[in-house]
């Protein structure tokens, strides 16, 4: 049976270790099998304590990358400290056991600018360069590094998997979100087809960032293509709390998106493992 997760987004951020306490018995004893955590700071929260935490209460982890305004890989001045925090963000995988660390690890999320096909080949070229070295450090530490595509009003950069295929290193992963994949992708189904053995991470959600199958996303097809593609990960619902005025605003959650979060959560889980 494909294993569910849930994002504690849907809930706080930044997470903290009070935050994971608090969480993870909850999270467990609705029946998931991962918790997503994401890295907003070095230092919110400690990956040794949450590992102890989650193999307390039976869970496994994933690992999210966030990439605000001044974290950037490509056409910018801080490449190097970036680097560093995405060899941090490894670290942390490898200490709480996660197999990776997922998100959009080329530029911060809503930087936007028109490019020419050549300035684009450029720019790829660049993201390549500069993403080796976090590519060498998560192979040392057996964690693979998903890089994930969003959509237009978010990026200019990598909206698509032909995108991402095209801009990233062979030994990138790439990670799929379904709430950009409806507003990108021409078939989402035909696009993890193409991903194929490239997939590292799946994260999922409603098509209006609420509560999976409460939606028109075509949620058999998407998961018959997972699977013919060989994806054994985990389905991770990533959604956001509508309480949390800094999250809110990056993330455009204007109301809340499910009676509560915790229906959100349990009522998601619930239709993931009727499919």
């Amino acid at each position: 049976m494909t294993s569910i997760g849930v994002n504690t987004w849907v809930w706080v951020s930044p997470l903290t270790d009070d935050d994971l306490v608090r969480l993870v018995p909850r999270i467990a004893g609705w029946g998931f099998d991962v918790i997503e955590l994401p890295v907003e700071q070095p230092g919110d929260w400690d990956p040794a304590r949450a590992r102890d935490l989650l193999d307390a209460h039976g869970l496994r982890a994933s690992v999210v990358l966030v990439m605000p305004p001044g974290r950037e890989l490509v056409a910018a001045d801080k490449v190097a400290e970036t680097q560093d925090y995405l060899r941090h963000c490894v670290d942390v995988a490898s200490t709480v056991g996660s197999p990776v660390i997922g998100g959009p690890a080329y530029a911060s999320v809503g930087r936007t600018w028109r490019m020419s096909p050549e300035e684009r080949e450029g720019i790829y070229a660049e993201l390549r360069r500069n993403l080796r070295p976090v590519l060498d450090h998560a192979a040392e530490k057996g964690v693979r590094v998903a890089v994930e595509p969003l959509n237009r009003y978010e990026t200019s950069l990598v909206n698509t998997v032909e995108q991402a295929l095209e801009a990233l290193p062979e030994d990138a992963g790439i990670a799929l979100d379904v709430y950009h994949m409806n507003i990108e992708e021409k078939d989402p189904a035909e696009a993890v087809r193409l991903a194929g053995e490239r997939i590292a991470h799946v994260q999922v959600c409603g098509t209006d960032r609420g509560t999976p199958g409460q939606d028109r996303f075509d949620w058999p097809a998407f998961t018959r293509a997972l699977d013919a593609a060989g994806y054994r990960g985990p389905l991770v619902i990533e959604s956001f709390t509508a309480h949390n005025q800094s999250i809110a605003t990056a993330a455009s959650i204007w109301r809340p998106l499910a009676p509560s979060q915790d229906a959100l959560a349990a009522d998601g889980l619930a239709f993931l493992r009727s499919l």
